[in-house]
């Protein structure tokens, strides 16, 4: 049977990233070469959209580093925030396991520049990290924050779910990610969507079988805004950022480079 702990209820974002932390990696079958490709990937755009002397990076919602990981790793001066004080120290102590240096903190994304007092030459927020904030003025609050973080001729890089193509009325949609071993344990992680438009909420949950165990079950519930890209580019625009664009087939999810020209 299933433990009681703990149970199905409304979250904080930062509440729901503390509880996934320690399983966030889980979310991709290797989490390792995960890393490597959207380093790689993010990479190619930041070269291909600045140029190669772009090499400072602020990762506005870094969760537990994927992403400022991998820049690291190929060379970049990163610097990562997220709202999530849990994953921030998993992201440090990811980094000082794999030698890397990042400067992490905790920030709510709408106040980075006024945590961080610097620029950067590149901002990025990926992983559909936007869509927390529920409302176009949150958005273009946190969007206006980026832009003050870019150096001129730098870019900000915001990917994000196409909601376009997406379904999310209807009865509730079971999004799963597999089944992983890790550990000694077993680990079953799926998603359940229920839409409340303009907003869904996700059930994030996993079970933990131990071997000769029994199984524990954790739910954790965050809302997103379905914003779609069309309305973020505008977004991005009104926040400053010019000639401002999609980019598909890169990362494994589209891409929205905006550029801070001088």
């Amino acid at each position: 049977m299933l433990s009681d702990q703990p149970g199905l209820f409304a979250m904080s974002t930062p509440a729901f990233y503390d509880s996934l932390t320690p399983y966030y990696h889980l979310i991709y079958p290797d989490w390792e070469a995960s890393m490597g490709r959207q380093g790689r990937a993010l990479d190619s755009i930041i070269r291909s959209e600045g140029g190669p002397h772009l090499r400072t990076v602020l990762d506005a919602a870094s969760g537990i580093g994927t992403q400022s990981l991998a820049l690291a790793a190929l060379g970049y001066d990163v610097t990562a925030s997220d709202i999530s004080p849990t994953a921030i120290e998993r992201a440090q102590r990811e980094a000082q396991q794999r030698g890397l240096s990042l400067h992490a903190s905790v920030a709510d994304m709408r106040h980075v520049h006024d945590h961080h007092h610097r620029t950067f030459d590149v901002v990025i927020s990926c992983d559909n990290s936007v869509p927390h904030l529920l409302s176009d003025a949150d958005i273009l609050a946190a969007l206006r924050q980026f832009y003050a973080c870019t150096n001129q001729d730098g870019i900000c890089l915001v990917s994000a779910r196409d909601y376009a193509t997406m379904d999310l009325m209807g009865p509730p949609q079971f999004q799963p990610y597999g089944v992983r071993e890790a550990a000694g344990s077993r680990y079953v992680l799926f998603q359940v969507w229920e839409s409340s438009p303009p907003h869904y909420d996700t059930t994030f949950y996993v079970i933990e079988h131990p071997a000769d165990a029994e199984p524990i079950l954790r739910a954790n519930r965050a809302t997103y805004y379905a914003v779609s890209l069309s309305r973020l580019a505008e977004l991005m625009e009104e926040a400053g950022f010019t000639d401002v664009r999609r980019i598909d087939d890169v990362f494994f999810q589209p891409v929205l480079v905006g550029h801070k020209l001088s």
